[in-house]
């Protein structure tokens, strides 16, 4: 096999950073068609396609992905060297992209990155938003692993993985009872405001459905979408919170905020989405071996 032409490289380099042939083209000050010459002679050695067209977008496969991120290594480390000349010394790093639900824990995402924690060959690229787009970005490369508390909707033949990592259980959290003062889950329940989440999420749904089993009609003072809101309100002492007790973690150890017992059959679970590919990221796969499962307790 010839030795690899960086002068190709260089350009496709060029097209993914721009998302465009013709931006591309313009930055280089070369035609477009000699442009896609280049890289169509770099895919030729290579033996893989890079790109894919979508409309009049070029969309990165995966083999353009595992191109840019050794490109991106390459430039990088002639750059080291010439810090090395100059007598600066500079780490190889790694990239992880993650993207998260919005509305997931930040707890949790903390608790699954937290091996990475120290770490400075590894850069972190992180991403939230809702899980169709997450989705898109995970199909379209953008993202390495998607983390989220909702498994989306298989459609034929799935391109991703989902790996459970925790099952929590879901608590009443809210201040802490005066000494001998403590009330059970339905006196708290028949008696003070609750904090609950949306009827979007699933643990709304199973917390009305067990209240109508409990024969309770509690007064719902707040509705979030927003885990990170819920434990806001919570430490607000707004209300009682209906939420697993990773959310407030740091309340509860800290003794601000008190469990006051998990709500019967009431879980909530973790996932990390993994797209299946031919060349997945290492960062990744340890992660998941890390975390699967994590204890679904506050730790």
């Amino acid at each position: 096999m010839p030795a690899l032409n960086f002068h190709h490289l260089r350009y496709f380099h060029e097209i993914a950073q721009a998302g465009s042939l013709t931006r591309a083209a313009e930055r280089l000050n070369v035609s477009p068609s000699a442009l896609s010459v280049q890289v169509q002679q770099l895919e030729a050695q290579l033996g893989q396609a890079l790109f894919e067209r979508r409309g009049r977008q070029l969309v990165l496969t995966e083999a353009g992905r595992i191109a840019l991120d050794r490109a991106d290594a390459i430039f990088a480390a002639g750059d080291e060297l010439v810090d090395a000349l100059k007598g600066v010394r500079t780490p190889q790093v790694s990239t992880l992209r993650v993207g998260a639900l919005a509305t997931l824990s930040r707890n949790f995402q903390v608790a699954f990155l937290a091996p990475l924690h120290g770490r400075d060959d590894v850069r972190l690229v992180l991403r939230s938003g809702a899980l169709r787009d997450l989705l898109a970005q995970l199909e379209a490369h953008q993202i390495d692993v998607l983390l989220t508390n909702t498994l989306p909707t298989r459609e034929g033949k799935s391109f991703w993985t989902a790996h459970r990592l925790a099952d929590q259980p879901i608590s009443l959290v809210g201040p802490k009872p005066p000494r001998g003062r403590r009330m059970t889950i339905e006196q708290i329940l028949s008696t003070k405001g609750i904090v609950a989440p949306t009827s979007e999420n699933h643990i709304r749904g199973d917390f009305d459905s067990l209240m109508q089993r409990m024969g309770l009609a509690p007064t719902i003072i707040a509705e979030v979408d927003d885990m990170a809101m819920i434990r806001v309100l919570a430490r607000s002492g707004l209300g009682y919170a209906v939420a697993p007790p990773i959310v407030v973690r740091d309340e509860l150890d800290s003794g601000l905020l008190c469990d006051h017992g998990s709500l019967p059959g009431l879980t909530e679970s973790f996932f990390a989405i993994a797209p299946v590919r031919r060349f997945p990221n290492p960062l990744v796969e340890m992660l998941i071996a890390a975390h699967a499962p994590l204890k679904a307790d506050r730790s």
